[in-house]
């Protein structure tokens, strides 16, 4: 597997799942929040999870399912201080320091882009201290669309002079990936094992590694 690094010169990079552990994300959106939620209804916790689940599946995909201030509206709970109280799961993937020092110094721009609510990305740039590797953060909530839409990335080219033919976008999710490459981005990479507590899941489509061990040494 190898990446044209000659043809890029920006790097987008998705956080959950890509850069940091989504064993937090899945634990805390399929066991803690249904748990909390299960208490608040005094309902059982499989209730609760049938619930929850029914709840995402309606917005799946959508600006609003990856929106706190939403979920804080539909559940009732005060979703930072849930997503504070299990923030000790919060991890960096491994071999993203040395991968994001190697984009530095191949002078290529990068640019952290996640559907994460603005107060959640906050969250976590202040646990895992990666603020600094990068010459942009951006939510999507910003732009009030989100990767899933063809318009969030007609957006991020125009507002941040990004030429989709000389990126390269790394993200976890394949669909994602799909949309990215729709819009025209020269070169995707996946991310095959998101969840340090799940096996790996080749994808079909695109060149997808683990680890970033995997493709550090082409980087120039």
């Amino acid at each position: 597997m190898t990446i044209n690094w000659s043809t890029i010169d920006t790097v987008l990079v998705d956080m959950d799942g890509t850069l940091l552990d989504l064993h937090y994300d899945n634990q805390f959106w399929l066991e803690y929040l249904p748990a909390q939620y299960a208490k608040k209804q005094q309902i059982s916790l499989a209730q609760a999870r049938q619930k929850t689940a029914q709840m995402f599946q309606q917005v799946h995909g959508t600006l609003q399912w990856y929106c706190l201030d939403y979920w804080q509206q539909q559940l009732g709970l005060d979703m930072l201080e849930l997503k504070q109280q299990l923030s000790h799961l919060i991890k960096v993937r491994p071999y993203v320091i040395e991968f994001l020092t190697a984009l530095k110094q191949a002078n290529k721009r990068i640019i952290l882009l996640t559907n994460a609510f603005p107060t959640s990305l906050t969250l976590k740039m202040e646990l895992t201290q990666l603020q600094p590797h990068f010459d942009l953060l951006l939510s999507t909530h910003q732009f009030g669309y989100a990767k899933e839409s063809d318009l969030l990335w007609q957006a991020i080219f125009k507002q941040h002079d990004i030429i989709a033919a000389t990126t390269l976008f790394i993200d976890d999710s394949e669909p994602l990936l799909h949309v990215a490459a729709n819009n025209g981005i020269g070169q995707c990479l996946g991310i095959n094992q998101p969840d340090s507590q799940k096996p790996a899941i080749e994808m079909a489509n695109f060149p997808n590694i683990s680890h970033f061990d995997q493709i550090i040494d082409q980087i120039k």
